[in-house]
């Protein structure tokens, strides 16, 4: 008895290796092509939050494809620095005005009459 469930586990085991390995005629699966980013984000306008939401990231054997997030995140990284820029300009320039208005013309005082030192 012992002999013949030795003889058929080493069948058993002889049959599974052939079948992974490919001992039979079937070839062996194709390779698969990577998949690509399908849709990018826009390069002809800005980013909005609709593209952000809209991304999907190809996914690799261990994850996402390292060449599409590091384009992602160094487009996404160059437009809020571009925003940010934009921003700092406009308040600066808001704070320009709002000093000129602080010591321009009193705005309380009636027509033709001079301003009090």
């Amino acid at each position: 008895m012992f002999l013949f469930l030795l003889i058929a586990m080493v069948v058993v085991v002889a049959a599974v290796t052939l079948a992974v390995v490919g001992g039979g005629d079937s070839a062996a699966l194709p390779e698969a092509a990577p998949e690509q980013l399908v849709d990018p984000l826009p390069q002809t306008r800005p980013v909005g939050r609709a593209d952000v939401e809209a991304l999907r990231l190809p996914v690799a054997v261990r994850g996402y494809r390292m060449v599409d997030v590091d384009d992602v995140l160094g487009r996404l990284g160059a437009e809020l620095a571009e925003r940010d820029a934009r921003i700092a300009e406009l308040e600066s320039a808001l704070a320009g005005a709002q000093a000129t208005a602080v010591g321009g013309p009193d705005l309380f005082a009636k027509p033709g009459e001079e301003r009090e030192q």
